[in-house]
């Protein structure tokens, strides 16, 4: 498997091995990249890029759709090879699948719809024979750096949005999970992308993710991952601007009015899925002491109902771990858990990389399960008697990206929805909750920006006012 740089697969005598996440097996050898070669990326995606900004709206827009077409056809392949490489399990891969066919579709629409408006200048004296308005303009040359939990669907988030907006892109995916992107970078020249408008390397963070960071001729910088790696995105854009997602450590409020069967139904999908590996996966359950009892039995018994195992088992419920050092990390957390006070009620057992689906009660704010991110298949239960107290816990955290509440009270919701500082509240629901079209980003160390194709093309974007001053009064 190669690099794809200016219009042409590249092959280099150093390989990185992708692994089945499950077996350990090695799937591919992929082309690792030198600075040299992000440099060469780089400098094809500025050559491309007037290209790309005369292409037509409605043209980019075909290219779009013509991908997300490709796409849906092309489900199982896409499906087994996130299964193998990411350790996602079939069902999920190919759930997967559909929400990136629908993130095209709507990158496709947007790219349509892009415009500006009209600037009422007479509303200023002395301007009103004056017309204005704005045109939005592609920023230039994207630099997309996507993580390995959605190898698929987050980049469809970055470069759908970046072609809408008439950008080129020098794409680099997690090194554990490139295959996909692979695929995808395939599927983009097949649906009529300019090739050199996508530019593909593959490398470490340190070394790869460093020499992108470095240029000076990359105009915008998408980023999902972790907060330290945020910062670092940051500190090195100099002018350029960037859209950081850097996770969560979801809460979920369980009122004492809610349909505790539903909740535990909506918790154990949210906070079991892909073994945990979302960045808005339900991690901190806070439930009412009224229903305690009851949601934690219901929990307990949905879990043990859940297949663990190899993730290309159409019957797999939760696979493995990205790898066997992150569930050790988290095995050790929940251990430190309970020598603190916490009680494991379900699960903790771990085999390689694969962690039972875990329950820990009586959690407490100074435990790492509830106050760091755990990217794993575990809940911390906390318990409250008062939703202010419930709030409280809920902001209790460096991180704001979404949370959830059951309730069917609707003053007690809207509380929620009005003090929680993040960037999405889901009203009887879990925090996992995500439309692929509605704005999508968080506060405080969760991150910059918002993603959702309307809204990430904006980010990708920078308006123009165009101001006309006729010879003579058009008003007369």
């Amino acid at each position: 498997m190669s690099l794809h740089i200016e219009s042409d697969w590249i092959e280099t005598e150093e390989t990185i091995p992708v692994r089945n996440k499950y077996d350990g097996t090695v799937i591919e050898e992929v082309s690792k990249a030198t600075p040299a070669d992000v440099a060469d990326a780089i400098a094809a995606a500025r050559e491309a890029t007037e290209t790309m900004r005369k292409m037509p709206a409605h043209e980019r827009a075909d290219i779009l759709e013509e991908t997300a077409q490709l796409i849906e056809e092309r489900t199982d392949e896409f499906a087994e090879v996130m299964a193998a490489e990411a350790g996602k399990p079939i069902g999920t891969a190919r759930g997967e699948v559909g929400r990136a066919v629908s993130t095209f579709t709507f990158s496709a629409e947007e790219a349509k719809r892009l415009g500006g408006e009209e600037i009422p200048l007479d509303a200023q004296p002395g301007n009103g024979n004056r017309i204005a308005f704005t045109k939005r303009f592609p920023k230039g040359v994207i630099g997309a750096i996507s993580p390995f939990n959605f190898p698929l669907n987050l980049v469809a988030h970055k470069l759908g949005p970046a072609f809408a907006g008439g950008n080129t892109v020098v794409l680099k995916p997690a090194t554990t999970t490139p295959l996909t992107a692979i695929k995808l970078t395939e599927t983009l020249f097949d649906a009529g992308l300019p090739r050199d408008a996508l530019n593909l390397v593959i490398g470490s963070g340190s070394t790869v993710g460093q020499a992108l960071l470095d240029s000076d001729d990359v105009d915008h910088y998408t980023f999902t991952g972790s907060r330290a790696v945020g910062k670092q995105v940051t500190a090195n854009a100099g002018l350029a601007s960037v859209s950081l997602e850097l996770g969560n450590n979801s809460p979920v409020i369980v009122h004492e009015d809610a349909d505790v069967e539903d909740a535990a139904d909506r918790i154990i999908d949210g906070g079991f899925s892909y073994a945990g590996q979302m960045c808005i996966s339900v991690q901190r359950v806070l439930v009412h002491e009224a229903v305690h009892d009851d949601l934690v039995d219901a929990l307990v018994a949905r879990v043990e109902d859940l297949t663990v195992g190899d993730p290309l088992e159409e019957t797999t419920d939760v696979g493995p771990m990205i790898d066997e050092g992150d569930a050790e990390r988290i095995e050790e957390w929940i251990a430190n858990a309970t020598e603190q006070g916490a009680e494991l009620v379900v699960g903790g057992d771990r085999d390689g990389a694969v962690l039972e689906p875990t329950i820990v009660d009586g959690a407490t704010q100074e435990m790492d399960v509830v106050c760091r991110e755990a990217f794993a298949p575990v809940l911390a239960i906390q318990t409250y008697d008062d939703v202010d107290d419930a709030i409280q816990l809920a902001n209790d955290t460096d991180y704001g990206l979404q949370a959830g509440i059951f309730t069917f009270d609707h003053r007690v919701g809207l509380k929620a929805a009005t003090n929680i500082d993040c960037g999405g509240v889901m009203i009887n629901d879990i925090s996992t909750f995500r439309a692929d079209h509605q704005p999508y980003g968080g506060s405080k160390a969760s991150g910059i920006g918002r993603e959702g194709p309307k809204y990430a093309v904006h980010e990708m974007t920078e308006e123009r006012v165009i101001a006309f001053r006729p010879n003579e009064d058009l008003f007369l």
